[in-house]
């Protein structure tokens, strides 16, 4: 008895191939559109009000939104300095050359922020007066307010899976262990799933131990099975950093998590 695939003619094989071809377009052109979608929103915390403003262990900040082509040149200089003041040490001789990679990255207009701004004077009431009720941030808040940290971040598509990739969180000394870079992957979890990614990604070098912890044991982030480690253990043994995810549906799971 002939096979199956023996048994279908040519006219039939190429039916076939042609179906499976759209499909895979189709698939593509979905997924391109769901980041296309969510790179065009241009405020990503309009529809958490509740996370504009953090009040806790001592920290009362707010957050607002931006974008790389949208950074006044002190912001720039801020983040520059922030970025250097918080990884020359975990990249060590590679940071220079680490350094301007990320100033190229930092601009992009592909790039997306949420500047966490440390409120000066806060009302009776324990929250920021600079804030309003429904927790949207008045025109004057720039006067009292000053940034303490960051979070850059991109809707990306990594193993045709859209994901939300955190380039960088990074939070000033003073404003660390309080809480707050939890809350902020909160925030970045709600926002992928609001936009239908299906996971999020991130990079830590090796030498990062406390970042390292904070993810996979406070956040549940598991090594990505495209993380150099897992993609070929050999040579990724040399690699100075390891890729983290944290998928939301079966598909994401399967391809970077188990890696199908």
């Amino acid at each position: 008895m002939e096979s199956e695939s023996k048994s279908k003619g040519p006219s039939a094989r190429h039916k076939e191939k042609k179906l499976k071809r759209k499909e895979v377009l189709e698939k593509k052109k979905a997924v391109d559109e769901l980041v296309r979608a969510a790179s065009s929103e241009t405020d990503h915390l309009a529809s958490f009000q509740a996370f504009r403003h953090y009040n806790r262990n001592g920290v009362s900040v707010c957050l607002d939104s931006g974008s790389g082509d949208r950074l006044s040149s002190s912001v720039k200089q801020y983040v520059c300095n922030l970025v250097k003041a918080n990884m020359e040490g975990p990249f060590g001789a590679e940071w220079p050359a680490e350094e301007k990679v990320k100033r190229r990255e930092m601009v992009a207009p592909e790039a997306r922020y949420i500047f966490v701004h440390d409120v000066a004077s806060a009302g009776a009431d324990g929250m920021p007066s600079a804030v309003e009720a429904k927790g949207e941030v008045v025109e004057s808040v720039s006067e009292i307010m000053s940034i303490v940290g960051f979070v850059h971040f991109r809707f990306l598509v990594e193993e045709e899976i859209p994901v939300l990739y955190v380039y960088e969180i990074q939070l000033e000394p003073r404003v660390q262990g309080k809480g707050l870079g939890k809350f902020l992957m909160q925030l970045i979890e709600l926002i992928a799933r609001k936009n239908h990614m299906g996971a999020v990604v991130l990079t830590v070098q090796k030498t990062n131990l406390s970042a390292m912890k904070f993810y996979t044991s406070k956040l549940r982030y598991i090594i990505s099975s495209i993380s150099p480690s897992r993609v070929n253990p050999l040579l990724g043994s040399e690699a100075s950093y390891e890729i983290l995810c944290k998928a939301f549906e079966a598909e994401a799971k399967a391809v970077l998590e188990e890696g199908d």
